[in-house]
């Protein structure tokens, strides 16, 4: 790969082998490049979490965590913590409309007391202070963003619901308090059958050793554990599948014929060994990836 100056600037070559064999461990050449570029360009750590490289199937993203915005934000002359904070059924909460100097319209907390037990959330606002600029406030309403909690990350959503909706909010006053914007992006692809083959060499180098004899016929016990053996590994590609967000047969077999190199009509044992730690490589980045996603539309 030519690596672009900011790219060599950021990261030594012994840290982009780590962040390409560890973070990125899908990605093409053009993939991982295009990622260590905004990387490098934006001042973003990959091991702190903050930009992230995701892939399922064919389709790659780079993505932007909430903590990366607070982090360029304490760059910028004049940063002051935000205050950032849930709303309640049960709270007294009290908010104004005005218009400022440009004619804009903005907001303002009046008045915010907590009284226990606070009820279901019902919304979040972020104050975003900085010194010589007036605060920037922004509102959620959980009514405005109900799709979060039956959508792709609706997991976390719901099990650390105060946390992913006060990031929501702070991450969207950071953005117009600072002027931020990373702008997360898909990675175009080709069509399926002008992609190369995925190189698995580095992965699993014992299966490309037995992939290239033919293994023994065995008989009698040998082949029932055998086929016991490949129910299990056929078994975890499809709970592997279901993980990965996968549910019909056509978007199963072309992950599988992207993903597994198969020399005869069937995989071996091998070959689905093999497959499986790709998967497993592909879940853990969706797993990341569901963690920080809380960048939603305006």
């Amino acid at each position: 790969m030519t690596l672009t100056p900011e790219i060599k600037d950021a990261f030594p070559l012994e840290v982009l082998e780590v962040i390409r064999t560890s973070l990125c461990p899908t990605a093409t050449d053009p993939e991982f490049l295009l990622f260590a570029h905004k990387a490098a360009s934006y001042r973003l750590d990959p091991f702190k979490n903050e930009i992230f490289f995701i892939k399922y199937g064919n389709q790659a993203r780079i993505q932007f965590a909430a903590e990366a915005y607070l982090a360029k934000a304490r760059e910028k002359e004049g940063f002051q913590p935000p205050d950032t904070q849930t709303v309640c059924t049960n709270d007294n909460f009290k908010a104004r409309k005005y218009k400022n100097e440009k004619g804009e319209d903005e907001w303002e907390v009046i008045e915010h007391e907590v009284t226990f037990p606070r009820g279901a959330i019902v919304g979040a606002y972020s104050i975003a202070y900085r010194d010589g600029y007036r605060p920037v406030t922004i509102f959620v309403d959980k009514e405005h963003i109900s799709h979060v909690y039956t959508g792709q990350n609706k997991d976390n959503w719901n099990k650390w619901e105060p946390d992913m909706i006060g990031k929501h909010a702070e991450q969207r006053a950071l953005k117009k308090q600072y002027g931020l914007e990373f702008g997360e992006e898909n990675i175009e692809q080709p069509p399926l059958q002008n992609v190369d083959p995925y190189d698995r060499k580095d992965v699993t180098p014992e299966a490309e050793k037995h992939e290239t004899t033919t293994p023994p016929k065995q008989t009698g016990q040998g082949d029932d554990e055998a086929a016991s053996r490949m129910k299990a590994l056929k078994a975890q590609v499809k709970a592997n599948y279901k993980k990965l967000g996968l549910t019909d047969k056509e978007a199963m077999g072309t992950h599988m014929q992207q993903f597994c190199k198969v020399n005869g009509t069937e995989p071996t044992e091998a070959e689905l060994k093999a497959y499986l730690k790709i998967m497993d490589m592909q879940i853990q980045e969706k797993q990341a990836a569901e963690q920080a996603e809380d960048t939603l539309p305006e």
